[in-house]
């Protein structure tokens, strides 16, 4: 157990923490920091945070720090948290990038308090009132160089996570993201092109709404993600979602061409090759 946690960024991701920390009982208070004073005073409201302080007074209390922040503002953040902090703090980040993260404090003084996590879970929601109980469940966390962080930080920070009903993966930065590219990012991509398509096509919204079966549901549903938050991490994956991107247009071209060509066999040889997932996703 921490005696005091501070959490910065107060929405989806680090309020669901707040919510699992209280619930299992692993802080005994929980400060919120960050530049959205809405969303903590939302977030003090619901009781997710017991007190709203600086970024300074907030990482001067603490025995664990939680950067759950957009990932193009979580560099600078990052740094200046490390700045702060005594050997014995622990700085650890939600991101869904880590390369550029992890470059930036390579050298800093302190980057053995860091442990660079992306714990992998998430919704379309965002802000305090989408936090969630046991949002981290039986999901997995990646850390990132683990061995560029103090033994006794990695230990703490892997017990919290455990305790939280999470798995760890070990994955160096680049591999992180590149992975995160091909099974998250361009989900989202994809999901966000596949509405823009309907709503420039279907002028009829009563349609969509009446119409709209569980496939297309559930395929677009990412879309009603947070832009301020999604448009920073393609930016900042930007080789690696364009690889994966491209190869996402390839298979198109490659529908659109059987299609095209009523050729059914070919056609049939696409989707059962994408049926191949169910032996990776069974459920």
């Amino acid at each position: 157990m921490f005696n005091t946690v501070t959490i910065i960024g107060t929405g989806l991701i680090g309020g669901s923490m707040a919510i699992a920390l209280r619930e299992k009982k692993l802080a005994k208070k929980i400060i919120g920091c960050g530049n959205d004073e809405e969303s903590l005073q939302q977030a003090l409201s619901l009781g997710l945070i017991d007190e709203i302080l600086t970024l300074e007074e907030g990482v001067a209390q603490a025995d664990f720090i939680y950067i759950a922040i957009p990932v193009h503002a979580a560099v600078h953040v990052t740094a200046k948290v490390l700045d702060l902090v005594n050997d014995a703090q622990i700085v650890a980040d939600a991101g869904s990038t880590k390369e550029k993260l992890c470059r930036a404090i390579a050298d800093h003084s302190k980057r053995k308090n860091f442990v660079a996590s992306h714990p992998m879970w998430g919704t379309e929601h965002s802000g305090p009132a989408a936090a969630v109980s046991g949002a981290f469940t039986g999901r997995a966390c990646v850390i990132c160089e683990p061995e560029r962080t103090g033994e006794n930080h990695l230990l703490q920070t892997e017990s919290l996570y455990n305790q939280l009903g999470m798995h760890i993966v070990n994955m160096n930065a680049h591999d992180h993201d590149i992975h995160a590219a091909y099974v998250s990012h361009i989900s989202h991509i994809t999901s966000f092109a596949l509405a823009n398509t309907v709503l420039e096509k279907e002028r009829e919204r009563e349609a969509i709404f009446e119409l709209a079966g569980g496939g297309f549901e559930s395929t677009v549903r990412l879309a009603k993600s947070n832009p301020d938050m999604w448009a920073p991490i393609f930016l900042q994956n930007k080789e690696n979602v364009l690889d994966v991107l491209n190869e996402h247009i390839h298979q198109l071209i490659n529908f659109k061409t059987a299609i095209e060509e009523e050729n059914n066999t070919a056609l049939s040889a696409l989707m059962q090759n994408a049926n191949r997932i169910k032996r990776i996703l069974p459920s």
